[in-house]
């Protein structure tokens, strides 16, 4: 996201949102996942315990964060749009 800077006649700086793009969730999405991967190469030779806990939390991470994309991909883009809007419905309802 661009954001632009205006300053106000105190002299305060306030962020101004300029654009939103569409793709900033796959690209947050593919920094999770290599994050996950490098955590799982980082702690390979670490501790025993630390190593079985990490990694088990790290696997289910990624294993959601695989399974979420894959229901994305079988959903299509129209329908998907279609399910956030439900989800933003429901979750704007319970508030």
């Amino acid at each position: 996201m661009s954001d632009k800077v205006i300053e106000t006649k105190d002299g305060m700086k306030i962020r101004k949102l300029a654009e939103l793009r569409t793709d900033t969730a796959k690209e947050y999405e593919e920094a999770m996942l290599s994050r996950v991967e490098e955590f799982k190469k980082k702690n390979a030779g670490e501790s025993q315990f630390n190593d079985v806990v990490q990694n088990t939390i790290v696997k289910a991470f990624g294993t959601l964060l695989d399974i979420k994309l894959q229901v994305d991909k079988v959903i299509g883009e129209e329908n998907l749009k279609k399910v956030h809007k439900v989800i933003d419905n429901i979750l704007l309802t319970g508030l």
